[in-house]
């Protein structure tokens, strides 16, 4: 009777944690201490905050609506298992939301549409290109640099980044591309979406990085190796590899994880580099007929100039602890011309932000507008949203 009585309370007791463990909740508490709304602000939770080993199945669900809210899963590494769980919640000034993480069936989650996207370029000889609902960017690979180190005609050496003006908020990558291969057509003309008419050459176009010897800037050429890390509704990120490089008796050795989310007309550039302690991304001044603005305290430069029948704003923005200053370099060499911003390298790293936004998009009204912008994007990175997990 002893026996039985045991196997009984066992039975209870097991069947309570079981009951416990199904019925908790994984809130997530999204927490806004500034004076200002916040949206179009990616909120990263990892496998491990989690305590889970595959996040595939999961989504967010806005607990005051009722409602799942557009969520992306991101595999990091390439192994198959889901590292993170993305979303971009609204949150008004200096107030708080609760999420839940729920795990829904592969067919029960919410279907979005991929606004972030980015691919390797062999079509085209070897871009890679990516965008969102705003912009879109492009940079080159090695056989662009062998081609105009072979002499053979349609190749770029640059490690510049080149800026797409699209004014859509849809995918336009493969498109262009295809009319500019396939077709009579080409993206150097608009027809209703855009064109590409930003000429990067040498310079750093929108936020290609330099390192300074005295008074010579020196540069990396193209990428060498790249991987894909993701594509979704609300983040494309990628890897990019370059040769070493050398600035005097340094070695420098670089690589880079590019991101870009929706809702922002700037790519955040994570670079990892050795043999240098600063490093300058740049800008560049094409004509050197815009107006250049240094934000020393906010830790940004934009640079607006007149643009064919427009006008363009480009911009570079960091966190105040990798910020090192600003500098103007005006020149008569051809494509050399740039706004820098100075970055510590802290570790081997690096993070900024770059990008711009293209007038006759209508999504600023002009470069006050612009500036506006840059003082909030930068106040946000700064001030984080504060994120709490309980269960």
């Amino acid at each position: 009777m002893k026996y039985y009585s045991n196997v009984f309370l066992v039975s209870l007791v097991l069947l309570f944690l079981s009951c416990s463990k199904g019925s908790s909740k994984l809130i997530v508490t999204v927490k806004n201490t500034l004076s200002i709304d916040r949206q179009f602000e990616t909120v990263e939770l990892s496998k491990e905050q989690l305590n889970v080993k595959d996040l595939s199945l999961y989504a967010i669900k806005d607990i005051d609506a009722g409602e799942f809210v557009v969520s992306q899963t991101v595999d990091l590494d390439g192994d198959g298992i889901m590292d993170q769980l993305l979303f971009q919640p609204k949150i008004n000034v200096n107030s708080e939301k609760k999420f839940e993480v729920v795990v829904l069936p592969k067919d029960n989650k919410p279907k979005a549409n991929v606004y972030c996207y980015s691919r390797f370029v062999p079509e085209r000889t070897d871009d890679y290109a990516w965008e969102n609902d705003r912009v879109a960017f492009r940079t080159y690979g090695p056989t662009a640099q062998k081609m105009v180190e072979e002499n053979i005609k349609g190749g770029t050496l640059s490690s510049g980044i080149d800026a797409w003006l699209k004014r859509v908020d849809y995918p336009i990558i493969n498109n262009w591309y295809k009319k500019e291969t396939e077709t009579e057509g080409t993206y150097h003309e608009d027809t209703g979406e855009g064109l590409d008419n930003f000429h990067v050459g040498i310079s750093r176009g929108v936020g290609g990085i330099a390192v300074k010897e005295d008074s010579v800037f020196h540069y990396s050429k193209n990428f060498i190796k790249w991987r894909t890390i993701t594509s979704g509704p609300l983040r494309t990120s990628f890897y990019l590899e370059y040769a070493n490089w050398k600035v005097g008796s340094k070695e420098i050795n670089e690589s880079k994880i590019i991101s870009l989310d929706y809702g922002s007309n700037l790519s955040k550039f994570e670079t990892t580099i050795s043999g240098t302690e600063t490093i300058s991304a740049g800008l560049t001044l094409h004509e050197n007929d815009g107006e250049v603005t240094a934000n020393n305290q906010l830790g940004f430069i934009s640079y607006w100039q007149p643009h064919t029948d427009s006008e363009l704003g480009t911009a570079i923005v960091t966190k105040n602890n990798y910020f090192a200053g600003q500098e103007t370099y005006e020149t008569t060499a051809k494509d050399e011309s740039n706004a820098y911003l100075h970055l510590h390298v802290i570790d081997n790293k690096t993070i900024y932000y770059a990008g711009f936004t293209w007038k006759k998009s209508n999504q600023f009204k002009d470069k006050l507008a612009w500036g506006n912008y840059l003082n909030e994007f930068s106040t946000k990175i700064n001030n984080p949203l504060l994120i709490e997990i309980k269960k």
